[in-house]
């Protein structure tokens, strides 16, 4: 029996129906397993334990391998999915361990790029109901974001700055902690890098931090102030859950709200 394109497709970006959440579920969870498998192997462990978690990284891999395969064969404009920004991002997930196979050290700092794969997944039907507004989709991607961003870096400034530098980056938590005082632009100045790499990536953090995080912090708070002026009043036609305390009709779809009884 022959695979259909179109319900392969369907299913591999469906967030609504029962097999379409549960794939879409399922790389979600292979995504954490995998960062933290990245995260796991920056520690002292087991030779037995890290041989362990690189055969599940290496299982993880492979299924990310087949899923980009197939997202790629069921698309309808193959050029245009090639170039998108998060065919980009799946590559850049799986091409680090293939390419591993020949030293090119330098293209293995790209596997830090998973997380951001999760990007996709911020979806209000992907959370089935628990976030029950746009902003609050909104809100959970700025979150997000912020996080991926420090997130990546430090994997970056490890991958970079351990062997030559391992008394102050000897674990990603001491990566974490680099990251998160250069990019707030605090700069304690007690974890310098020492390579080349690494002080360019440390500019490139500081330019972030001061172009993006104030403007993502900025936009947080507006969405925090906007909701605390809101009120539940469910659409009776889209479901849009809150609207503003004076709000007589839907801002989605235009729809007579309700009128609240106050008792």
């Amino acid at each position: 029996m022959l695979l259909n394109r179109e319900k392969i497709e369907f299913y591999l970006t469906d967030l609504e129906t029962p097999i379409g959440k549960t794939i879409n579920l399922t790389i979600a969870i292979l995504i954490l397993l995998s960062s933290g498998i990245f995260v796991a192997e920056t520690y002292n462990i087991s030779n037995d334990a890290r041989l362990e978690l690189r055969a599940l990284d290496t299982c993880i891999l492979i299924i990310f391998a087949v899923e980009y395969l197939l997202r790629l064969w069921s698309a309808e404009n193959k050029f245009k999915y090639i170039f998108s920004f998060y065919s980009i991002i799946d590559l850049m997930a799986i091409l680090p361990s293939f390419v591993g196979l020949v030293d090119i050290s330098f293209i293995r700092l790209l596997r830090w790029f998973r997380i951001l794969r999760l990007i996709r997944f911020i979806d209000k039907r992907f959370f089935i109901g628990s976030i029950s507004s746009e902003d609050g989709v909104i809100f959970a991607r700025i979150l997000f974001t912020l996080f991926a961003i420090v997130f990546v870096y430090s994997g970056l400034i490890y991958q970079v700055e351990h062997p030559v530098n391992p008394q102050n980056f000897g674990t990603f938590l001491d990566a974490f902690y680099f990251s998160v005082v250069t990019m707030t632009t605090v700069g304690f100045g007690d974890v310098t890098p020492i390579s080349e790499l690494g002080r360019l990536l440390t500019v490139l953090m500081i330019l972030t931090g001061v172009g993006l995080i104030p403007w993502q912090v900025g936009d947080l708070i507006k969405r925090l102030v906007k909701t605390a002026n809101q009120v539940e009043k469910i659409c009776e036609n889209c479901g849009l859950a809150f609207h503003d305390l004076d709000a007589e009709f839907c801002k989605r779809c235009g729809t007579k709200l309700p009128i609240k009884k106050v008792d």
